[in-house]
């Protein structure tokens, strides 16, 4: 290898990223592109990345010291999600396996370029990205638009510190603010678009306040059932904003304040026991759990199949299912809310409307509701727990 190998190769694997994409459908627009073939991924991975093992909650670390500089080249540019924080630990001070939960990571690049397209920055617009993370994405934005038109704000300092290096090696250097992305940056704004490399529960009213009338709010929507939809809302001069959700099933890591809390092990299969009117599999539909999730959304989630747990963590309600010997399936609630009856009537009015993908559905988001239509905004609707 000369000593301008790994540069060259570095450009030749960007190029082949930037095809990937395209033909994945990814990559349409030529300036995004121009952005791909440019910005290099390896100064925001730092010296260490950790992959899945087959335990969920342990990761091997992979230290770029461990191999050649190509080697971690054609790692680095695989389009995949490489892990640098696990519990909020980066990934370089882990021993042997890391363990615990994603905290922050390097988003697989088709997910980033399917993000800055579905927000329609065309050029000229000034730019809140809601979680810095380890600025790629704020890189790409760099690039297209320029240093001045980007503030991006992530929640975690160490995290915040180790991107501020990186964009700076990369010769990137937009707004960065550490703070907490659900209060948005007013220092800024306005807006012309608001993206969110995180997923959120609800739409926070701080970011409505901060685009301008006709700016977007690209955000993906979870819950804590784990269903997901990704919203593109434009704000009203009337201080609403309101949007069908894309066809993009595009999800990041929630917002640690929108996160579930913690629970203790619950007693499980207790109540009141009846025939259940759909079967449980239909949860382990994206579409099936994203209106689910709407009839009960301070429900966690546990198990799959025809074995579900419905598990409130507000009111300490549950529902559980389990196959019938006779068949069909025995439903037990238990608790002030009846989850599975609200799971089950948004269930059958989805199916009857043919069972449809997230995209069947809207949002609109006031000061005071924020509410979820299928159809069209007089459709059937559920309100988020905003």
């Amino acid at each position: 290898m000369t000593a301008h190998g790994t540069p060259v190769l570095a450009a030749r694997l960007r190029r082949d990223l930037a095809d990937r994409l395209a033909r994945a459908g990814c990559l349409r627009d030529p300036a995004w592109r121009n952005a791909v073939e440019s910005v290099a991924r390896e100064p925001f991975l730092g010296s260490a990345i950790a992959r899945a093992t087959e335990y969920g909650d342990r990761w091997e670390v992979v230290r770029r010291e461990e191999m050649t500089g190509d080697e971690w080249l054609k790692l680095v540019y695989r389009v995949e999600t490489w892990v640098t924080q696990v519990d909020g630990v980066m990934v370089e001070e882990a021993r042997g396996l890391a363990c615990g939960a994603p905290t922050s990571s390097s988003t697989m690049p088709g997910l980033v370029v399917r993000m800055l397209e579905a927000a329609r920055i065309s050029g000229g617009e000034k730019v809140l990205e809601i979680g810095t993370g380890t600025g790629y994405s704020t890189a790409l934005m760099c690039h297209r638009l320029g240093d001045k038109a980007v503030t991006s704000i992530e929640y975690d300092q160490v995290v915040a510190g180790r991107t501020r290096d990186a964009l700076a090696t990369a010769g990137y250097a937009p707004t960065l603010v550490v703070g907490d992305g659900l209060a948005g940056y007013p220092g800024n704004a306005e807006y012309d678009r608001l993206i969110a490399t995180c997923s959120v529960r609800h739409i926070p009213i701080p970011w409505m306040w901060q685009v301008r009338d006709g700016g977007t709010i690209t955000a993906p929507l979870s819950g804590w059932m784990g269903g997901v939809a990704f919203a593109h809302l434009t704000l009203a001069d009337d201080g609403t904003a309101s949007g069908r959700f894309l066809e993009d099933d595009v999800y990041f890591m929630t917002a640690r304040p929108h996160g579930p809390p913690p629970m203790s092990s619950p007693l499980l299969g207790i109540g009141d026991g009846r025939s259940s009117l759909v079967d449980p599999r239909v949860l382990d539909d994206p579409a099936g759990l994203f209106v689910g999730q709407l009839a009960a959304p301070s429900a966690v989630r546990l198990g799959g199949g025809e074995e579900v747990a419905l598990l409130d963590v507000a009111t300490g309600s549950q529902a559980t299912t389990r196959p019938d010997p006779a068949g069909g399936w025995t439903v037990r609630q238990h608790g002030p809310l009846r989850l599975w009856d609200a799971v089950e009537g948004a269930v059958l009015l989805w199916q009857g409307a043919g069972s449809p993908h997230q995209s069947a559905y809207g949002l609109t988001v006031s000061g005071e509701r924020q509410c979820v239509w299928l159809g069209d905004p007089g459709g059937p609707s559920w309100d988020l727990p905003a």
